[in-house]
């Protein structure tokens, strides 16, 4: 019997996916990068070789992850890997859409590239993600606190999200064992991103959606879904909102998942999900080992 694997993707401030450089002469990464650098007027490869601080800003930071990780997704598919469910952390859902083919690689990286603008054009701002916190002081102190908001409902790995300032006040307050900055520069799911989240609307309700082939976990409604009015609406809302990861996790034992792959050589969604769930099984796609070996295979079938 063929286990039932879920794949998972990335967002961004948890990103560690990476082009290995077999995979630059497969046909599939050429043009995907030839495309990719007509849509967003940049480079991808050329970010990849940039300095950090590039790499970090939202405006590029996103697109990046779109097409890299989708990239991954469709050498394993090439593979005859087949997902039974799709999901992705914020950023990523865009990817898990574009493999259940909700939209085109072009649409979808243009639909991102508008979402990247928009978001990059909001406040500045902080994310920080906290550890062995009491999570009884944390409510307090935000609730104390203007300007910063829960950002996930993980109880053990905690994300705050606001202006810099009162996310410091409140990291100073509640004095976790662990302190992870993560590499944004915007107060992504909360309300300091309402704007952003309303002016990227007529972007969303203008685009052809298709009927998703593989059922999408949302981290707003963690239900999955096919339909396309429902997933604009996830869409929508996700940029302002908390990402119910914890709640996405249960959904996967729920719908009888055995197998979650991340797809990206990073562990953060994964070591999210077992610690919400240890009886999956949680991998993360390793670029340097399986890819290296699809680029063998696709190089010898040439």
């Amino acid at each position: 019997m063929k286990t039932r694997t879920a794949w998972v993707f990335p967002g961004q401030g948890c990103q560690e996916v990476q082009i290995e450089a077999e995979l630059l002469e497969l046909p599939i990464v050429k043009a995907r990068l030839d495309v990719s650098r007509q849509i967003l007027g940049w480079s991808v490869l050329e970010l990849w070789r940039s300095p950090e601080s590039e790499m970090f800003r939202t405006l590029y930071t996103q697109p990046y992850l779109y097409v890299v990780s989708s990239i991954f997704a469709d050498l394993m598919m090439q593979q005859s890997q087949q997902p039974f469910l799709l999901a992705g952390y914020s950023l990523g859902e865009y990817v898990a859409l574009y493999t259940a083919g909700v939209y085109s690689f072009e649409s979808g990286l243009h639909l991102v590239k508008r979402r990247a603008e928009l978001m990059d054009s909001a406040p500045d701002g902080a994310m920080v993600l906290l550890v062995g916190v009491e999570r009884e002081q944390l409510e307090r102190c935000l609730q104390s606190t203007p300007n910063v908001w829960l950002a996930n409902d993980d109880p053990n790995k905690v994300i705050i999200s606001g202006t810099k300032k009162a996310v410091e006040a409140v990291v100073a307050q509640v004095q976790p064992k662990r302190i992870l900055p993560l590499s944004v520069d915007k107060p992504f799911h909360s309300p300091l991103m309402a704007h952003s989240a309303e002016e990227f609307r007529h972007d969303l309700e203008s685009m052809h959606f298709e009927l998703a082939r593989i059922p999408v976990l949302s981290g707003i409604e963690p239900n999955s879904t096919v339909e396309p009015f429902v997933i604009k609406q996830h869409l929508l809302q996700q940029i302002s909102q908390p990402v119910r990861w914890q709640v996405v996790s249960q959904q996967l034992v729920t719908q009888g998942i055995e197998r979650v792959v991340e797809i990206s050589s990073g562990k953060f969604l994964g070591s999210l999900i077992k610690n919400t769930c240890p009886s999956l099984v949680v991998e993360s796609c390793s670029f340097v080992a399986q890819l290296n070996q699809f680029s063998r295979e696709f190089v010898r079938a040439r």
